[in-house]
């Protein structure tokens, strides 16, 4: 009998078949071809027509009677969610929230991006008046005495019963639009399904042919990505069943008597008619994830894998059972669902080489199937894949002659070959006029140089996902087998194993087909969740158990009902543990992996998941909270039925040495040509030896073995290799632009690896889940060199900070000191804003060779007003601690008592407090300093790898590469402004809603690219907190700059360089010491980036605000801002419901707002028509309620309430803001932009923020 495994992704389609003699093939065809209609089914028919000796007809149905099982991982699913091709949709949604999946979790995916896009909200916008979100009036509340009990225990109420009648009413008008697909998302239906079920049972009865609720999905806290999953489930779903009837169309009877399996996301297979859209969208990499768990994994060494495709590169872990999150983006959908930890980088094969600015970029841009590389014959770009053609790594010969317009030529060598020649031209030519400009010269390179320059860097873009997976993650990557597959990966793996350390790879013998290879090997598993609310403890831990003793019986029973006996399943037990007051749950099992029979399941110790759950907790954020109550969100059982019948190869004991079937040209990274020894993987016996450099072929990849490496088979018949020294070339402190790049990406690395452990290691909410905090490197004169994308009003301000801290600190350092500072004259930029330094001492320097900082914002540091946000404060002593300078450590010493002290000194001045919460300070702050430690290890490593003088000569490099950037965007503003209005002076005033004028004045000179940025003309400095520090000035400029340069590069102190800023001591944006600034850092700093790029005539107005709002009394406390629109540009329109500009944090979940807090989020939407009208319209705002549910303080702190965002080239305004306090009698109040107020129960708080 014939059994199929099969893997359809983007570009190829790999079948991996076990023949009813036993043996086993495989095969490669392309995904998508005009000469056949299904990949899938054309290689099934292939396969049995070579077996069975004569041709079958494509025209008619495959004959099944030989046929036992089909295996299948697809794509149909993520290419549907790619390209926005599921099926139309609506949402029924809980009244109030009919924009909630729209504004998501506000946060913009592109920092720098003026035209923010994000893939659009998956069911059907509305159209000739015909809706597509069905508001639903009904309304669950969770109420300590309520009368109803909800799924976890918790006690609920129904504040408003399903209106039935309505919902039919508005269930009719989608119908009558021809929409016959539904998700239903309501509020805390994870506790309450009923209301859900009731409307998806009437959806039925009316005629919607598919409805996904989103409490069957997925029934986990958290409406938006619970939501979003149950959009993907009823946009997707009916698109697989319409492939999944096609597919079985192809076959006689429809595939009845055929075993059909779906590979689904969470690593397991489930039948046919089980597969549904929300678990289909990582099918094939799932079955990567499995195939080389199987393959590589030893018992004892945990693997990283490695999966080069065509359009983008999945790594992985695997450590003796699969890791799984329950909460991932894809392609702009947050997806709740188990899936495997896969973690996806725009570099594949098919990934398009630039040349930009003097830096040597791959990606994020593929070439796709159609028209793929230069090489497919087809007109497609450069890519990585032509880089490998053009050094010899991938021979033409080794390929099926299937590309061109007809399908039937092979690799096209010379179009790869012109195309490389015209690129190297160019570079050439830039490194002529940069050797003109410098006086040095540059040595000009080879068409093989510039290939193996774009190599490198896409190893290096590779390299960091692997790093964030393992070192970020407290785990030595030096320990790890790289396994490496994907039709891509065996051209790179021995590079990247040598950048990070590694000394083994581990490369099957399917390697190219390993997906399908893992399908064939995986085993069909049932989970069941339930959610849950209890506190872990000695005494609740038995009652947990019995349910998960429940869950484990019913999915028991539904394997068996599928034909598995109960010897062949096994259970895993699992529960979604987290500290109260945090949101990082872990998903914790008994011990590092727990797999036992149903039998056995009763003999394990409910109290045994505590030291799981700490030892995975210190390991993943380097602490644990001792005293804290430990939370239980869910239960979790994942039945396994066994199910694995691979064929197995056992390879030639001994035999002649291999002898080389061919030699060949290739080019390794000393960039000289060596004829190469070529070998065919099957000619390899077990005592075989084959030293590099070498290239081994097989039948669906080609490997590259670097110099200095050896590779050997293992008794399973897979191929090692050993990792050798890598032979690079020698680096110089003079400029390479290859190396250029390559060390952007080191830098990045760091940057983004202490942001990582900042996140890991803090204890609140603002730095952990909001992500209100930045890092960054500096150079010895503290000028920004790296940063990672995190908050750009951070981002200017971060580098005066550690200059501020260089003059009157630096030459009374050692190492082990680190200093704090969050005053304004410091380099501040409010006081929250609390910035860590620490100075990187090398071995021979007197002076520090570099400096590492990260900021953060602390939940309290005292002053007047319990989040030290106070919308009426006058001077900075009101608004909490305010510290220029402090060693917190000193010589490897924490000090803190002396911090505690300053953190505590506000309580001496009237009406003013010390910090509400110094446990959390002070932990925040350890967080810092253990975050910059990261960065210095991880800088160490780099300059002992590379050396120190390269490193510090290619921080200058890359500060001037930035310089350029920024030189060429200012030349081609400035002629376009001489073009269209004869000067090259622009200019732009404003006014703050108090009438405060903000000018600039902006002179480019256009023949060198440089320009001074003239504030004079900006108001004084004001009684209240509007007044911004002069560094955040310089971080709204040097934000504005990057975002006008409009493609990546590295922000970093260059930006500024051609750049002279004017700013008038004792304005509103150099206020004096003692000024009240709380305002300027959240206010004013968004109408800085107005002016400056309203200026460039980049884009309209946004919001101007970040509508900031606290609400606390002695029990409680909660803090955040609230999204906007965006403003419109020459070419896009404004978005609507997003942060802007100079922040970018996220807002919590409604639902974790009601649970966790005494309030009410009564609605969140965007505001219609706010956003201006033109040619390209401004982004609308949003309405957020809330009501409070017992008496508080509300403090609001906004701008743009009095004054509307501005159009740009004749564009109408946007729609002011506007706060509303309606009190519980009906009595509405507005409370102007800036206010502090005591409510009480009942009381609602209405905000209107500003269009564009």
């Amino acid at each position: 009998m014939f059994r199929f495994a099969i893997d359809r992704g983007g570009t190829f389609t790999d079948v991996y078949a076990e023949l009813p003699d036993g043996s086993a093939t495989v095969l490669k065809l392309l995904s998508v071809d005009p000469a056949y209609p299904d990949a899938p089914r054309e290689g099934i028919r292939r396969v049995m027509s070579k077996f069975l000796g004569h041709e079958l007809d494509a025209a008619q149905p495959i004959p099944t009677q030989q046929i036992e099982s089909i295996r299948m991982g697809t794509t149909v699913a993520t290419n549907a969610l790619l390209e926005r091709k599921g099926e139309r949709m609506a949402l029924a949604i809980t009244a109030g929230f009919r924009d909630l999946l729209h504004i998501g979790n506000q946060a913009r995916p592109k920092l720098f991006d003026l035209d923010i896009s994000m893939p659009e909200v998956l069911y059907e916008q509305a159209r000739s008046g015909s809706p597509s979100v069905v508001e639903v009036d009904e309304r669950i509340l969770l109420s300590e005495d309520g009368p109803l009990q909800g799924a976890t225990g918790e006690r609920l109420e129904i504040r408003q019963a399903l209106d039935e009648a309505v919902l039919r009413q508005q269930l009719q008008k989608i119908l009558d639009a021809g929409i016959r697909c539904l998700a239903v998302v309501l509020m805390h239906s994870y506790l309450h399904v009923e209301h859900e079920q009731r409307v998806g049972q009437i959806a039925r009865d009316m005629g919607f042919t598919h409805v996904s609720l989103s409490s069957d999905v997925m029934q986990m806290a958290k409406i938006v990505p619970r939501g979003f999953t149950a959009c993907a489930d009823a946009y997707l779903t009916p698109a697989i069943h319409q492939y999944l009837r096609s597919f079985a169309g192809g076959f006689e009877g429809d595939l009845a008597g055929v075993r059909v399996l779906f590979m689904q996301s969470d690593g397991g297979l489930t039948p046919m008619d089980r597969f549904v859209g929300s678990r289909a969208i990582v099918s094939g990499p799932a079955a990567g994830v499995v195939g080389y768990a199987l393959a590589a994994f030893d018992g004892t060494t945990p693997v990283v894998g490695f999966d080069m495709g065509g359009t983008s590169t999945d790594v992985s872990r695997f450590g003796g059972s699969f890791e799984h999150v329950f909460e991932t983006t894809i392609a702009g959908t947050t997806i709740q669902v188990p899936q495997l930890d896969i973690n996806t980088v725009a570099a594949g094969g098919g990934s398009r080489l630039f040349f930009r600015a003097g830096m040597f970029v791959v990606g994020p841009e593929s070439a796709g199937a159609h028209p793929g590389p230069t090489c497919y014959r087809k007109g497609g770009p450069l890519t990585v894949t032509d880089a490998n053609l053009l050094l010899g790594r991938i021979r033409p010969a080794d390929f099926p002659n299937i590309f061109g317009e007809n399908n039937d030529e092979p690799l096209d060598e010379a179009a790869t070959r012109a195309a490389f020649d015209a690129l190297t031209n160019e570079i050439n030519a830039y490194m002529q006029a940069k050797a003109q400009e410098t006086g040095q010269p540059l040595k000009t390179l080879t068409p093989q140089e510039v290939a193996l320059g774009f190599v490198d860097v896409a190893n290096e873009a590779m390299c960091r996902p692997i790093r964030s997976l393992t070192q970020a993650r407290g785990f030595n990557i030096s320990t790890h087998t790289l396994a490496c597959f994907g039709g891509a990966g065996g051209q790179h793996a021995c590079a990247i194993a040598q950048s990070l350390g590694m000394a083994r790879i581990h490369i099957s013998k399917y390697s190219g087909i390993l997906s399908a290879h893992g399908l064939a090997a995986a085993d069909v598993v049932r989970e069941e969740q339930e959610p849950c609310a209890s506190v872990y403890s000695e005494k609740t831990a038995s009652t947990l158990f019995q349910h998960i003793q429940q869950l484990a019986t019913k999915a028991r029973d539904a394997l068996v009902a599928e034909g598995f006996s109960e010897d062949k399943i096994i259970i895993e037990p699992f529960l979604n543990m987290r500290y109260r007051g945090t949101d990082c749950a872990q998903m914790t099992t008994i011990g590092s992996a727990t797999r036992v029979s149903f039998t056995q399941l009763a003999s394990l110790d409910p109290q045994a998941f505590l030291p799981t759950f700490l030892e995975q907790y210190k390991r993943e954020f380097g602490f644990t909270i001792p005293g804290r109550d430990i939370l239980v969100d869910d239960v979790r059982v994942r039945a396994t039925g066994v199910t694995r019948h691979v064929a197995s190869h056992v390879p030639k004991e001994t035999g002649p040495a291999i002898q080389p079937s061919a030699t060949h040209t290739i080019y390794f990274r000393d960039g000289k040509p060596t004829e190469t020894p070529v070998y065919r993987f099957s000619d390899l016996s077990l005592s075989d030896r084959v030293q590099g450099p070498a290239l081994m072929t097989a039948a669906t990849s080609t490997i590259l073995i670097e110099p200095n490496c050896q590779a050997q088979l293992t008794k399973q018949g897979d191929l090692e290799v050993i990792v050798g020294e890598g032979t690079s070339r020698r680096i110089t402190t003079d400029l390479d632009l290859i190396h250029l790049s390559l060390f952007q990406h080191r830098f990045m690395t760091i940057a983004e690896q202490m942001g990582r452990a900042l996140q890991r290691t803090s204890i609140s909410t603002n730095i952990k889940e909001r992500l209100d905090f930045s890092c960054a490197l500096f150079s010895p004169d503290g000028g920004l060199t790296s940063n990672a994308p995190h908050i750009p009003v951070h981002l200017g301000a971060m580098q005066e900070a550690v200059r501020y801290q260089i003059g009157i600190v630096d030459n009374d350092l050692q190492a082990g000191d680190v200093l704090v500072s969050n005053h304004p004259a410091a380099g501040g930029s409010h006081l929250p804003d609390i910035t860590v330094v620490t100075p990187f001492f090398r071995a021979g320097h007197a002076k520090p060779v570099f400096w590492v900082a990260s900021r953060g914002h602390h939940a309290d540091i005292g002053g007047i007003t319990p989040g030290s946000m106070p919308p009426h404060s006058k001077s900075l002593l009101e608004e909490g601690a305010a510290i220029k300078s402090f060693k917190l450590v000193r010589g490897g010493q924490f000090q803190e008592e002396g911090i505690t002290e300053l953190l505590m000194e506000p309580k001496k001045y009237p009406n003013s407090s010390g910090t509400r919460n110094l446990s959390d300070n002070l932990s925040d702050l350890k967080a810092q300093v253990a975050a910059n430690q990261r960065g210095i290890e991880l800088l160490n490593h780099l300059m002992d790898e590379m050396g120190e003088d390269v490193v510090i000569a290619y921080m200058k490099h890359i500060q001037e590469n930035a310089e350029v950037a920024v030189r060429d965007m200012l030349k081609a503003k400035a002629q376009a402004a001489r073009e269209a209005r004869g000067t090259t002076r622009l200019h732009c005033r404003d006014f703050l809603d108090d009438g405060s004028p903000i000018e600039l004045t902006v002179d480019i000179d256009e023949a060198t690219g440089s320009a001074t940025f003239d504030f004079t003309g900006t108001g004084p400095q004001v009684l209240g907190n509007l007044n911004t520090p002069r560094a955040v000035a310089y971080s709204a400029v040097i934000y504005c700059l990057r975002c006008m340069i409009g493609h990546d590069v590295p922000l970093n102190q260059g930006c500024l360089v051609p750049v002279t800023i004017n700013i008038p001591r004792g304005s509103l944006i150099w206020p004096s010491d003692d000024a009240a600034v709380v305002g300027g850092n959240v206010l004013t700093s968004q109408r800085l980036c107005d002016v400056i790029l309203k200026a460039f005539g980049a884009c309209a107005d946004s919001q101007g605000c970040m509508n900031n709002v606290t609400f606390g009394n002695e029990r409680v406390g909660y803090y955040e801002t609230i999204a906007g629109g965006s403003g419109a540009g020459p070419g896009f329109d404004g978005r609507s419901g997003v942060h802007t500009h100079m922040t970018n944090t996220r807002i919590t979940d409604p639902e974790v707002v009601e649970r966790r807090y005494p309030v009410v989020v009564e609605r969140f939407h965007l505001r219609e028509n706010s956003g201006g009208q033109g040619l390209y319209r401004g982004g609308n705002g949003v309405v957020r309620e809330l009501r409070f549910r017992e008496p508080m303080v509300v403090s609001v702190l906004t701008e743009r309430r009095s004054l509307q965002p501005n159009g740009l080239a004749g564009g109408g305004p946007g729609a002011r803001g506007l706060n509303i306090l309606r009190r519980a009698d009906g009595q509405e109040i507005n409370l102007g932009g800036k206010a502090s107020v005591s409510v009480a129960a009942g009381d609602v708080l209405r905000l209107l923020t500003p269009g564009t």
